[in-house]
């Protein structure tokens, strides 16, 4: 059976509230489709209006992060529970610019992710290398590590539902793009890391995404990859582009 495609949007720190409204409003009449889930992750303070904005839609509800905790001395953070609550279906866990700049490391996300799975949300689980581990010829190493890290503890059952996002940390908001066979060398490897890690059932359930510079011009060639299953967006999901790319065929 075929893995159902997504495209996740990640607005990173951009929009107010009212232009939350306003962008949701321009994009649901074109990221309608029948075959493609659609999430929009969007900043905290854009959860609830986003999420009353998109009732009634095929666009699913997700979070850029959580904490690890329910409640708490935790100034600043958000709960798995409180995201639940509020209609949030996925959330983004150990983006790179978490792990770089607010220094989350995979212990942290490994109990981000059982935490999610805990509270019924859907990790959207991010992975990826820098140019000089690319260029070092390391990264399939390094992006194994992070993989095995952040599922210890993670059921076959749960692991079936996640979502991977592949993210060359190169190629975030620079306009370099992998190539679409780069994406697939590496979506393929971590496809046989969760093979490695569970069974065939799970590698062949899981849905890996590409990010990275993806627009609605390239899409297509790095959707039609067999270990691609969609892509995790970053400054094309704030555009009218981002409808190109969800239907991408």
């Amino acid at each position: 059976m075929a893995r159902r495609k997504i495209v996740a949007g990640n607005w990173k720190m951009n929009k107010t509230p009212k232009e939350a409204i306003d962008l949701v409003n321009e994009l649901k009449p074109l990221v309608v489709s029948d075959d493609v889930d659609v999430v929009f992750c969007v900043p905290a303070i854009n959860i609830l209006t986003v999420g009353e904005a998109i009732k009634g839609t095929n666009i699913n509800l997700g979070a850029q992060n959580m904490y690890h905790e329910e409640s708490g001395a935790y100034t600043g953070e958000i709960s798995p529970n409180m995201l639940q609550e509020a209609g949030v279906k996925y959330v983004i866990i150990g983006h790179s610019e978490r792990r770089e700049y607010f220094k989350e490391d995979d212990e942290m996300l490994n109990k981000k992710v059982l935490k999610a799975f805990e509270h019924g949300l859907t990790p959207i689980l991010c992975c990826g290398e820098s140019l000089t581990q690319r260029k070092q010829g390391i990264y399939i190493d390094w992006i194994r590590m992070q993989i095995k890290i952040a599922f210890q503890g993670v059921t076959a059952d749960q692991a079936k539902t996640a979502v991977i996002a592949y993210e060359p940390i190169w190629a975030i908001g620079t306009g370099e793009t992998a190539t679409s066979d780069q994406a697939e060398e590496v979506c393929a490897a971590v496809r046989q890391c969760i093979r490695e890690i569970y069974d065939d059932a799970t590698a062949e359930a899981i849905r890996i995404q590409y990010g990275g510079s993806v627009n609605g011009k390239n899409a297509n060639e790095l959707f039609s990859k067999p270990n691609i299953d969609g892509g995790l967006i970053g400054g094309a999901s704030l555009k009218a582009d981002f409808g190109n790319i969800v239907n991408y065929k």
